[in-house]
């Protein structure tokens, strides 16, 4: 019987031995790779030119994301960050082409190049370039502005990305101002923060949202001293007693102090709190109205022997008078290494109140709404400067600027990013009143100098609209056409690849400028708003009466398409 399954077994071999020879495996046959006739190829994947990578982190990682080919064999992969190689391959599993991830953990805050160099046997070297960005977490939203804790679900301070140190339980709540939380005090709790790093000296602003739970009813806020039990030859010290009834102020001067008695706050209801010290006085503003007058003192603010901000108590140097924990909650707390005007109190208050802007559309660097009796971009939260005194009327969506005699806005330029494309896009209803004005300009210094920036205005009352462009050594005009004179039409001003226009409500006033050369943005310094002024004034392209809604600029040319889909939006 064995020696019958063995039979079985050889004769089966030999079957399949044969019925391979007869074709239904084919031989393997060597073919000649042919000549090296192309330098090798790179595509990334990921990180893509202008990535932004926005995390709190200081030092972030990121995976490289790349596929290397060449059409007969790979020598060498190198990857650099900055001109520093940070991988290189020369082994492949597949010899002609390297598809990886490499995962680089070391990537610092900044603008950042990514080069892949892949070089065949031959020698033949291709290069691939990326240009992508870390960005901090948070950038200042205002000048001066030094620190800042939103509270969204952590105690990191975004400014110099720290976390501060916790005392206790304190928490959060969902009722916030802004984002997602807000710091809810507790008993014997408190959060510490070194004063290292933010260069308070004379001058000095805390800002904040604050909702009072009046038990216990008196207690410290923000409070910074020497070691010892309330010692107040130094630091300062914002609390309040009965209460809410009344909030107060005090600054230490080295061998002497300072008070200010403030007054009473809502019990209910948010309200923006702001203690401001410098030149000489001191003082409390609620809702961006002071309290009580500013008190004077002689002398500078001393910091000696302070190290340390409590945010949610006066703890642990400042508990005399049962100013300890406070149970209120806290949103959206910033502070300036300088005084701030009453109007920049004011301006800060109705900005924190807003959600983050996030432009809608691409190359949108722009974005000014009129909204909140606010002249400020929505992207850089800056505000405009107020020439004058134009005001606010009825928008084609909620508020919208309203001109004055003599009256304009400018707005600073330099980080926008313009170059040889732009474009500008807003409502606008016409006053014709006086028969002509500048709407929207950028110039040199000298009176109707056009070598450089650009001039949107209008002519006739509503007859002509206009637009011109410096290129440098001249300029170019595009002549434009009428609109109306009663209604809010959409205007886009449009320049780039070598023309431009203007298109109202989607069409085209007239065929696009054609030009030589590229835009100039020479000694450029600012956007005026509503006025030729002060640098197009020839002609009497002073200011605008009109109705101005919703100013966007892009640092690229828009197509009709796209202005026609951002009009119906």
């Amino acid at each position: 019987m064995m020696k019958t399954n063995r039979l079985f077994i050889l004769l089966a071999g030999l079957i399949l031995v044969w019925s391979c020879k007869d074709g239904f495996i084919d031989d393997i046959t060597a073919v000649s790779p042919g000549a090296d006739l192309t330098a090798p190829q790179i595509s990334v994947a990921y990180p893509t030119e202008g990535t932004k990578i926005k995390v709190n982190e200081n030092i972030t990682s990121i995976n490289i994301d790349f596929q290397a080919s060449d059409d007969i064999e790979l020598g060498t992969v190198t990857i650099k960050v900055d001109d520093e190689v940070i991988a290189s391959f020369n082994e492949f599993k597949d010899y002609r082409v390297l598809k990886t991830q490499y995962l680089y953990e070391s990537l610092t805050t900044g603008v950042h190049v990514l080069s892949i160099t892949a070089v065949d046997l031959e020698g033949k070297s291709t290069t691939k370039l990326v240009n992508f960005e870390k960005e901090p977490a948070y950038i200042p939203k205002y000048e001066g502005e030094v620190f800042y804790m939103p509270f969204d679900g952590s105690f990191i301070e975004l400014v110099s990305v720290t976390n501060a140190t916790v005392v206790g339980t304190p928490g959060f709540s969902t009722n916030s101002i802004a984002g997602t939380n807000s710091y809810a005090g507790a008993a014997n709790s408190y959060l510490q923060f070194p004063l290292a790093g933010l260069e308070l000296e004379d001058e000095f602003t805390v800002a904040f949202w604050y909702k009072v739970n009046t038990t216990p009813d008196r207690a410290g806020i923000l409070s910074v001293g020497p070691p010892g039990i309330n010692t107040r030859t130094s630091g300062f010290r914002l609390f309040r007693e009965g209460g809410a009834n009344p909030l107060k102020s005090n600054i230490g001067l080295g061998t002497e102090e300072s008070w200010n008695d403030g007054g009473a706050i809502s019990t209910t209801e948010w309200v923006f709190v702001s203690m401001v010290a410098g030149s000489g006085s001191h003082g409390i503003y609620v809702n961006g109205n002071l309290l009580r007058a500013q008190s004077a003192y002689t002398g500078a603010l001393s910091w000696a022997n302070t190290a340390l901000l409590t945010i949610g108590s006066g703890a642990p140097n400042f508990i005399e008078w049962n100013h300890l924990s406070d149970n209120s909650q806290i949103d959206e707390l910033r502070i300036f290494n300088k005084k701030l005007t009453q109007e920049e109190v004011q301006f800060v208050m109705q900005t924190s109140a807003q959600e983050p802007y996030e432009p809608m559309y691409e190359g949108e660097v722009f974005y000014m709404p009129f909204e909140n009796d606010l002249y400020n971009d929505r992207i850089s939260e800056t505000a405009a400067t107020v020439v004058g005194s134009p005001s606010f009327g009825i928008g084609k969506e909620g508020d919208a600027y309203e001109g004055a005699a003599d009256s304009y806005l400018t707005f600073p330029i330099a980080d926008l990013g313009l170059e040889d494309e732009f474009s500008i896009s807003f409502w606008y209803k016409a006053n014709i009143t006086p028969d002509r004005a500048g709407i929207l300009t950028v110039g040199p210094p000298g009176i109707n100098t056009r070598t450089s920036g650009f001039r949107l205005f209008r002519e006739s009352g509503a007859g002509v609209l206009k637009s011109n462009v410096g290129m440098g050594t001249g300029d170019q005009w595009n002549d434009g056409g009428a609109i109306s004179a009663t209604d809010w039409v959409f205007i886009t001003m449009v320049v780039g690849e070598g023309a431009h226009g203007i298109y109202v409500n989607g069409a085209l006033l007239r065929a696009e400028t054609i030009f030589t050369g590229s835009v100039s943005w020479a000694d450029c310094e600012f956007l005026s708003i509503g006025s030729g002024a002060p640098r197009f004034t020839e002609w009497g392209h002073l200011s605008d009466n009109s109705l101005i809604d919703e100013i966007r600029i892009f640092n690229r040319k828009l197509s009709q398409a796209e202005i026609q889909d951002m009009m119906n939006d």
